[in-house]
């Protein structure tokens, strides 16, 4: 016969997704090849005579291997259990049922736990045991799939399972591996959510009321009434006018706010939406959650009304208490025509008089310009205090300053000296401290510029210190710290004595008792008469002066002064070095800076370097 197929049959095919291959039992033009055919190369084979060796003949290879990850791939058993989780915080379930699947993984024993996502469920479900072999005990065992099975109880990570049944092809794998599989189990399913798919019963017994009567008789008519809700008893509380409308068509109630021009409330006319409203309710149980629950039938015992509401009566709805002072026309008529009430007579409401709080002001706090911060106790948005443009304008770049020392217990304190100025323009006092080299304290600003009161003010008598409180010798207290004015500028002198009708007599007297002996010694220095030497007169009037002044320094100890100077001059002769002099001077805190001071050494100098301090310890005396 005559061929007419050419081609050459398939040798490759798959099983079970492994590739394979075959002989041929047909060959080309369609003739049967007979399966126990050897071929060419096996003939080749059987003709080879073995040759002779003198070593153990070689083993045939062995048959080929496939890895459990190949042979598995993709074999997953599924097992249906659940376990049950307690609810200890709730009264309506104190157990719930969870149903979850148990996935065994043949390729590497590994399982895991997957709970069926429900919407709305507030539970954290999913994956609840991630893909990973589960330890079995301590001893470092894990489950197998030999130890799986229907009907039995499995315990992971301290959560006990129970398995009622198995996919078909888990059935299949686990009788083909020779174990007996327990009869399968009905699934246990949650009983709080059984409760919740079931219908709720409703009995409802038919009214004999028409309620499409009523709507077709009663549509549009609204019976209108003036009230007002009496609030003054908490605070912020007070007499707010509404409107109540009752609406006959389903005896519904609203009630409106009344809003005045101006009054401050935002627009929201509608107090209570229209509803109704309940009167009396049934008795319930104190831990009825009413506060969250709507109101519906079976939990009212009666509803408000047209019969509960009248002029010149109260009535409370949703726990406000609202006094009806009138109605309107069409109302009047209804009353008159259904109930019989002839009585309208309007009541005169009368608003209680505001009581006046009297407004108490805080006391000062120490911070900013004090009627600054009180305009805080006036409005919400604080108004700058009002400035004296005029004052500003005749005394701008007009400033007094004062020398003044500060008053303190420690002797490092008392050494400090300080500028004090006072600014003319707007009354405010800044206090610098010139740096002195080697003193230990930085100088710099020490008061920013701000208007000092004195002690004793209050918020309602605010008394600030003026020009004339800054006399010389006198003591200003600054926030808590006391000064005492040592020394002034000229200016101070020359500003005061050209408006010396603005300024007491003791505060002029004072500066020009101070400046004295100064303008003296110019008009002698200015004079056309050489001074060759210092009378003892002069020397006595300069040491009175001296002790005049150093009766303000209060620090000073006049005896311990002499000791120093006496112990210091060993040799007895009166006379020291000058440098040793001004040294001793500074450790006892001799104002050596003074102007009178300076003047009473120049006239005790014995030469350029020497000074016979016996004169000058008579401005000293014990």
């Amino acid at each position: 016969p005559q061929k007419t197929s050419f081609h050459r049959s398939q040798t490759l095919g798959y099983k079970n997704g492994f590739a394979f291959s075959r002989l041929p039992t047909v060959g080309i033009g369609g003739e049967r090849l007979y399966v126990n055919q050897l071929s060419q190369a096996e003939l080749d084979e059987l003709s080879r005579r073995p040759m002779l060796t003198y070593r153990q003949a070689k083993q045939a290879p062995p048959s080929g291997f496939i890895p459990a990850h190949v042979a598995f791939d993709k074999k997953i058993l599924k097992f249906d259990a659940y376990f049950q989780e307690d609810v200890p915080l709730s009264a309506e379930e104190h157990y719930r049922i969870r149903q979850v699947a148990i996935y065994y993984y043949l390729e590497d024993d590994s399982m895991s736990v997957i709970e069926p996502v429900v919407q709305n469920s507030g539970l954290l479900q999913g994956k609840l045991i991630r893909r990973h072999r589960v330890p079995k005990n301590d001893g470092g065992d894990h489950y197998h799939w030999k130890d799986l099975n229907r009907g039995m109880n499995i315990t992971m990570y301290g959560r006990m399972y129970r398995i009622v049944d198995c996919d078909p092809f888990t059935q299949v794998f686990l009788e083909s591996q020779g174990i007996e599989l327990n009869p399968p189990e009905k699934m246990v399913f949650d009983p709080y959510t059984e409760l919740r798919r079931m219908p709720m019963h409703k009995y409802v017994t038919p009214s004999d009321f028409d309620q499409l009567k009523q709507f077709l008789t009663y549509d549009k008519q609204v019976l209108r009434f003036y009230a007002m809700w009496d609030d003054t008893d908490s605070i912020f509380g007070e007499n707010r006018p509404y409107i109540i409308h009752y609406y006959l068509a389903d005896d519904t109630v609203e009630v409106r706010e009344v809003y005045k021009k101006n009054d401050g409330r935002d627009p929201f006319p509608i107090l209570i939406k229209r509803q109704r409203l309940p009167k009396t309710f049934v008795d319930k149980k104190k831990t009825f959650p009413s506060c969250v629950l709507e109101i519906s039938d079976q939990e009212v015992l009666e509803w408000y009304t047209a019969k509960d509401f009248a002029v010149g009566k109260s009535t409370t709805l949703l726990g406000r208490t609202f006094f009806i002072y009138d109605c309107d026309e069409f109302t009047r008529n209804f009353y008159r025509d259904k109930f019989g009430i002839t009585d309208f007579q309007p009541v005169e409401i009368k608003k209680k008089p505001l009581e006046e709080v009297p407004q108490v002001i805080p006391p000062y706090n120490g911070f900013g310009v004090l009627e600054d911060s009180l305009q805080n106790c006036f409005s919400l948005l604080p108004k700058p205090p009002r400035k004296d443009v005029i004052k500003m304008l005749e005394n701008d770049h007009r400033v007094l300053r004062y020398q003044v020392a500060l008053e303190s217990p420690n002797p490092e304190d008392r050494k400090r000296r300080f500028i004090l100025s006072y600014f003319l323009s707007n009354d405010m006092i800044s206090i610098y401290e010139p740096p002195v080299r080697n003193s230990g304290i930085i100088g710099g600003k020490y008061l920013g510029k701000t208007r000092v009161a004195k002690p004793g003010s209050t918020t309602e008598n605010v008394m600030y210190y003026e020009p004339s409180d800054l006399t010389i010798g006198s003591t200003i207290e600054v926030f808590g710290h006391r000064f005492v004015i040592t020394d002034a500028d000229e200016y101070v002198l020359n500003y005061m004595e050209s408006n010396a009708e603005s300024f007491p007599m003791a505060t002029l007297q004072s500066l020009r008792d101070h400046f004295r002996p100064r303008q003296v010694l110019k008009e002698t220095a200015k004079s056309d008469i050489p001074m060759l030497g210092t009378s003892d007169q002069e020397m006595d009037e300069l040491i009175v002066q001296v002790q005049e002044e150093m009766k303000l320094h209060k620090y000073l100890n006049n005896k311990s002064i002499q000791e120093a100077f006496l112990q210091c001059d060993k040799d007895g002769s009166g006379i020291l070095d000058k440098a040793k002099f001004l040294a001793l001077c500074d450790s006892l805190s001799v104002p050596t800076n003074s102007f009178l001071v300076n003047k009473l050494i120049d006239l005790c100098s014995c030469g350029e370097d020497k000074i016979n301090y016996c004169d000058f310890l008579r401005a000293f005396p014990c």
